[in-house]
């Protein structure tokens, strides 16, 4: 069965629940673990339980499907999810609840063995490659009354097609790729999510023109090496239509560029390696192109990177900051670092102090290494206390945060273009945007403002 084929399959299944759920008003709950594919995932799924019917509550206890969205990056995610499905045992016993768990997670063995043997009445458990039969996987769940498991192991299919239900009206996050082929020793995506695909250039452009005609003004690029995208099918000889000139990353940049009204495009999440000058050049030349750009560091000692299989040195990463500086008008960096990597001494972590001190990073994602069941780094020796993890990351902290205000004194006095996102979460009375460079800005203003953008003096 070819792709069109499938997805024309799902929304007969969908149909079909929509036939067994009828005059009933029935509500759905969507908790989502992870990032931001994660995120664009769960809108997938949100869209088809809304085109079988259901309404979405943010209230579990009203809810009648509940589904888990996962992620396994963090140890912690796996000690959520158990607490999670604790909770929810009593609203099975009680009101028959479907509970559904996809998601990263699900494609660690270890993970899905003790939900069956711990949690045996949830009721469907599916994979990050098997997404798009969530709707027959829900019909045989209430028809057949059946537990569905529905993960493999190889790279799944792009699906394109499915229905999606957007958290926002004003930004939207579009995947162009899935999968990775980096294999950092700490990281267990690539073992979840598969080898890296690429969508087609056709479909992504002509999802963003659809956005843009909605009147989104944002959109996020969403893989888990974007700036490789379409590198493994140029590398293999496989085929990609080539479209508007869209044959790399830096291609793509330019081609939604010229999309009317997108006023903004980010992207998350690259690697330092594919920031080839190409991409550089497309960055500094468009516009449109936010100037904040996410540089994951993840260490600042050679040697940890080698260790951590990044492909890149301290220097090299220093050389590339500079680089980028020097090409692009107001540069600004966001970063990622993982604290407490197996071996890791003192003098390799300063190493890491001395890098935060010298870039200046806009932001700073800080984690604890947190062992994951599969990874080279899990079978490392010399994995580091605990308490000398924690010693190291509030150091870490503590310099990041004694920037801040510098950095943010920056802005003071300058006009900053911001999107108007709504109001503020702490003041009904206030609104809230963000700069290009993701500050956030509170006002004072009008209703009719949300939604556009607008150009502020920061005092």
């Amino acid at each position: 069965m070819n792709k069109a084929e499938e997805i024309k399959k799902q929304k007969q299944y969908i149909q079909k629940i929509i036939e067994i759920n009828q005059n009933q008003a029935l509500k759905y709950s969507v908790l989502t673990m992870g990032c931001q594919l994660n995120e664009n995932d769960s809108e997938k799924l949100c869209g088809m339980l809304e085109q079988m019917g259901y309404e979405r509550t943010e209230n579990q206890k009203e809810a009648d499907v509940v589904l888990l969205n996962t992620c396994c990056v963090r140890e912690n995610a796996e000690d959520r999810l158990f607490g999670k499905l604790g909770e929810l045992k009593r609203l099975k016993e009680e009101k028959g609840i479907i509970i559904a768990i996809g998601g990263c997670m699900m494609q660690e063995k270890h993970i899905t063995d003790k939900i069956k043997e711990s949690y045996p009445f949830v009721d469907i458990l599916f994979g990050t490659h098997t997404l798009h039969k969530f709707p027959q996987n829900l019909y045989q769940a209430l028809k057949e009354k059946k537990k569905q498991e529905d993960i493999i192991d190889i790279e799944g299919e792009i699906y394109e097609g499915l229905p999606i239900k957007r958290s926002s009206k004003i930004k939207a996050s579009v995947t162009i790729m899935n999968g990775c082929n980096n294999f950092c020793s700490y990281c267990i995506v690539p073992y979840v999510r598969g080898r890296e695909r690429s969508r087609q250039p056709k479909d992504i452009i002509d999802e963003i023109k659809d956005l843009a005609k909605q009147g989104y003004q944002e959109i996020t690029l969403l893989g888990q090496n974007v700036n490789s995208y379409l590198r493994v099918e140029k590398e293999k000889g496989l085929e990609f239509e080539p479209y508007e000139g869209v044959n790399s990353f830096a291609t793509l940049l330019k081609a939604i560029h010229k999309i009317e009204g997108i006023e903004r495009i980010r992207f998350v999440s690259p690697h330092p390696k594919d920031f080839t000058d190409d991409v550089i050049d497309a960055i500094a030349t468009c516009d449109k192109v936010c100037k904040l750009v996410h540089l994951p560091l993840q260490s600042g000692n050679t040697k940890v990177l080698k260790e951590m299989n990044r492909k890149y040195t301290k220097e090299q990463y220093l050389a590339l900051v500079e680089k980028m500086q020097k090409r692009i008008p107001n540069l600004t960096l966001s970063t990622d670092i993982i604290v407490g990597f197996p071996g890791e001494t003192e003098e390799e972590f300063e190493d890491t102090l001395d890098v935060v001190g010298k870039v200046k990073f806009e932001q700073v994602y800080m984690f604890l290494y947190s062992r994951r069941v599969g990874t080279p780094g899990d079978k490392m020796e010399n994995q580091i206390p605990e308490e000398k993890k924690h010693n190291r990351f509030n150091r870490l902290k503590a310099l990041v945060e004694s920037q801040i205000q510098e950095n943010n004194q920056k802005y003071v006095g300058t006009i900053q273009k911001v999107l108007v996102e709504g109001e503020s979460k702490n003041n009904k009375d206030l609104l809230t945007g963000r700069t290009d460079s993701n500050k956030v800005v509170i006002f004072e203003g009008s209703k009719e403002l949300i939604g556009t953008m607008q150009y502020f003096r920061i005092v």
